[in-house]
C-alpha cells in the first residue's frame, strides 16, 4: 500500500485539541441577518482564528474534516446575537461586536441599511472564549463557547472568563474541564462548499 496523500497532516481519532481558553485573534468570515425562534432581529456571526493566534484556522479545519454528508461549520466558532434588548433598545452585546469590529479595522465605520451583513466579511476582531455549562439531551456539560468580542489589540491581555454555570447548577469551577464542539447548519444547497 501506499501512503495516502497528506498523511503527515491528518490527526487520528483521540488527538482532539481544544479550543484555548482566553483571548484569541480572529476574522470573520461570515455574518447573517435573521429572526430569534421568538420573531427578535438578530445576527449570526461565524468566526476563525487568524495569524498571529496560536490556533489559525483551527475552525476552517474541523470544517474541512467533517466528513458528514451535510457539512456544518463549527459551532463554537458561530454566535447568535440579539440586535435588542428585552427593552428593545441597542443589546449591549450587539454594540460590543459592531465596536469590536470598528476599532480593530483602521477606518471602518459601520454602515447601517441594505447589505448590513455583508460589511463585516473578512473584518479582524478579537474573542474570548471560556467555559459555558450547557444541557443537551437530559446532560449537562461544560463546553467551551464564545464568550465575548473585543478589540484586535486587547486580545493579547484578555483573561480567562470565569465558568458560567446554569441557574441553580452545583458545578465547580474547578471541575469543570469538559470539552465538546458542535456545529451549525452550512448554507442550504452549499454541502460540499464552505458556508460563506
Amino acid at each position: 500500500m501506499q501512503k495516502p496523500n497528506n498523511y503527515e497532516n491528518t490527526q487520528a481519532s483521540g488527538d482532539f485539541i481544544p479550543v484555548e481558553l482566553g483571548g484569541h485573534y480572529a476574522v470573520v468570515k461570515q455574518v447573517s441577518e435573521t429572526k430569534s425562534k421568538t420573531g427578535k432581529d438578530m445576527i449570526v456571526v461565524l468566526i476563525d482564528f487568524v495569524a498571529p493566534d496560536k490556533q489559525a484556522g483551527y475552525f476552517m479545519d474541523s470544517f474541512k474534516s467533517d466528513i458528514r454528508p451535510e457539512k456544518k461549520w463549527p459551532y463554537q466558532a458561530t454566535q447568535y446575537i440579539l440586535s435588542e434588548d428585552k427593552d428593545g433598545n441597542c443589546s449591549r452585546n450587539f454594540k460590543t461586536f459592531i465596536n469590536s469590529c470598528e476599532k480593530s479595522n483602521n477606518g471602518f465605520t459601520v454602515q447601517w441599511g441594505d447589505n448590513f451583513a455583508a460589511q463585516f466579511k473578512n473584518k479582524k476582531i478579537g474573542v474570548v472564549f471560556g467555559n459555558v455549562e450547557e444541557e443537551y439531551n437530559g446532560e449537562v456539560k461544560m463546553r467551551r463557547r464564545i464568550r465575548w468580542f473585543c478589540k484586535w489589540d486587547a486580545v493579547a491581555n484578555a483573561s480567562v472568563p470565569q465558568d458560567k454555570l446554569l441557574p441553580g447548577s452545583s458545578t465547580s469551577p474547578a471541575a469543570s474541564t469538559t470539552s465538546a464542539s458542535g456545529f451549525v447548519n452550512s448554507v442550504p444547497g452549499d454541502e460540499e462548499e464552505i458556508p460563506f
